[in-house]
């Protein structure tokens, strides 16, 4: 007999797969212990899991698997055959329509670029306090994106409008927004992305208290502190319309002693997920608790639902936790939990337009 753990690892399917497959009647442990409720599957139940496994890799629909594992135990190859078959036909007209939607969009996008280029960046030049954008920089590099086949989110955004600077960064999984204040500059409002490399240049120069200048033209931007200077070309690419992205379902708020919340998510246990990074590594995720009276704990794969109470449960990489709680830079933070598919949103309690927010990981259980 193995334990789902040791089928988990054996099969290819994590063990919430494997309980929300036990929960839908797809496959049932062998045995389950009525004290501990622990799951038991019989050696013949490899095979059938492994070729679960790559049923739902291959996308097929939970009815459909469910057919072909019944095909499959009683030897029935026809039937097996032609759900297969089906499935492959519909994975192709699936990816028939998909091409024809890109081809559109790539049509669209080349429009658009074009009318954006004709409309570059105006000269700009304006005074920010070096602590501030230091400050800013600090909240959000950590962010930006190191997917070489997403060149736009490589580096941060500066928003310039008005009297307001906002700083942005944002690999899709999670997203850094910062703000400064600004002088000396009215005109409308201009967008520019700093590559990461430059911005690190430019936070090297930020070590005292006096304002320092920032200029865009053309397509170059430049920082001067005193006598020094980072300069270097912008990128050629839009950014994402992030504002869009942060508006996010009420919920509930929970205030954390950041230092103890840091080693509570350290040294607390991580859940099982399908989330790899870029070198297919698996990722750890964090499974976090939040009741309506603001408590927020960290939780196992294997801990009892609380009783008696609402709450919202939400996991998230940890390693992306740990980074947006650093990057906070204070004692206390605040974290905002709306539906579970929304992100958990981590701001300031002293500065409501600095904040990260980290997009959840689905759980199957």
């Amino acid at each position: 007999m193995r334990s789902i753990g040791e089928m988990a690892g054996d099969s290819g399917l994590s063990v919430s797969a494997l309980r929300f497959y036990d929960g839908a009647g797809v496959l049932v442990p062998a045995w389950v212990d009525p004290v501990s409720g622990y799951r038991w599957y019989g050696p013949e139940q490899l095979d059938e899991a492994r070729l679960l496994a790559r049923l739902r890799r291959a996308g097929m629909p939970l009815a459909d698997i469910r057919l072909v594992l019944a095909g499959w135990s009683s030897a029935d190859a026809a039937l097996v055959r032609e759900l297969l078959q089906t499935h492959l036909r519909r994975l192709e007209a699936g990816l028939s329509e998909a091409r024809r939607e890109f081809s559109t969009l790539r049509a669209l996008l080349e429009r658009r670029e074009k009318t954006l280029t004709s409309l570059r960046t105006a000269t700009v030049r304006l005074s920010v306090r070096a602590p501030e954008l230091a400050d800013a920089l600090d909240a959000v590099r950590f962010a930006a994106a190191a997917d070489p086949e997403l060149p736009m989110l490589g580096g941060v955004l500066f928003d310039i409008e008005g009297e307001e600077l906002r700083l942005v960064a944002t690999d899709r999984y999670r997203m850094a927004v910062a703000r400064a204040g600004t002088t000396g500059y009215d005109g409308s409002r201009e967008q520019v992305v700093v590559p990461l490399p430059l911005a690190g240049a430019m936070r090297a120069l930020l070590t005292g208290e006096e304002d320092v200048r920032l200029a865009v033209d053309g397509d170059r931007v430049a920082l001067e502190a005193g006598d020094r200077q980072a300069a270097g070309q912008f990128l050629d690419h839009d950014f994402p319309d992030y504002r869009r992205l942060v508006r996010v379902p009420d919920g509930c708020r929970a205030v954390v002693d950041v230092p103890a919340f840091q080693e509570a998510v350290r040294t607390g246990p991580v859940v099982s997920g399908d989330v790899r990074g870029q070198d297919g590594t698996p990722r750890d995720l964090t499974l976090l608790r939040v009741t309506p009276d603001g408590t927020v704990t960290v939780s196992g794969d294997g801990d009892e639902e609380p009783t008696g109470r609402e709450h919202v449960r939400v996991a998230v990489d940890r390693a992306f936790l740990l980074d947006a709680l650093a990057a906070g830079a204070r004692d206390r933070l605040v974290l905002e939990f709306g539906a579970p598919t929304a992100p958990v949103t981590i701001r300031r309690p002293d500065d409501e337009d600095t904040f990260s927010m980290l997009m959840p990981v689905r759980l199957e259980n």
